[in-house]
């Protein structure tokens, strides 16, 4: 797995996990549209398929935005909802128990989201990254990476601060 990768699933799938309530919204939509299908067919077979057909489409319509925000929001820049990277990384840093200034440093960034920061990490993360310098652990090189990230997160559904892609 990549280093972007890594740093994309630390962010989004602490996103994913704070959401849970798919199994109350399934499990509410389930008995709705079995209640429907027993009372409605021995009343008029013929309006039988349209009142069932509406409450499976209707259940279908409501199931099918769950996964879409589940697996959408970590893992495609499609979502609905954009994962809000900053509140994340905030947390993150908070937990660490760490004073880290993940918004300026792509070492403390890592850190707080328990990774390894070391110039190796980073000089791999800086070939995916794209940075064509000389990868020596540099100001310019860490910059390059952070600001690289931020956009990369951007496009791949979360809701960086302006400020951090400029």
């Amino acid at each position: 797995m990549s280093i972007f990768d890594r740093i994309k699933d630390a962010i989004f799938g602490e996103a994913n996990a704070a959401p849970s309530s798919q199994g109350s919204s399934m499990g509410s939509t389930a008995p709705a549209s079995s209640a429907m299908p027993a009372s409605q067919p021995p009343a008029q077979s013929g309006a039988a398929t349209p009142a069932v057909n509406t409450p499976q489409t209707s259940a279908a319509q409501t199931a099918n935005p769950v996964p879409q925000i589940e697996g959408g929001a970590g893992y495609s820049g499609n979502s609905r909802t954009p994962v809000d990277v900053e509140s994340i990384l905030d947390e993150a840093a908070k937990k660490s128990g760490q004073k880290l200034d993940w918004r300026r440093s792509i070492v403390d960034l890592m850190k707080a989201l328990g990774m390894d920061a070391s110039l190796e990490e980073r000089k791999e993360l800086a070939q995916e990254l794209g940075y064509t310098g000389d990868a020596d652990g540099s100001a310019k090189m860490n910059n390059f990476l952070h600001k690289a990230l931020m956009k990369k997160l951007s496009e791949n559904g979360g809701k960086v601060p302006a400020d951090l892609l400029d």
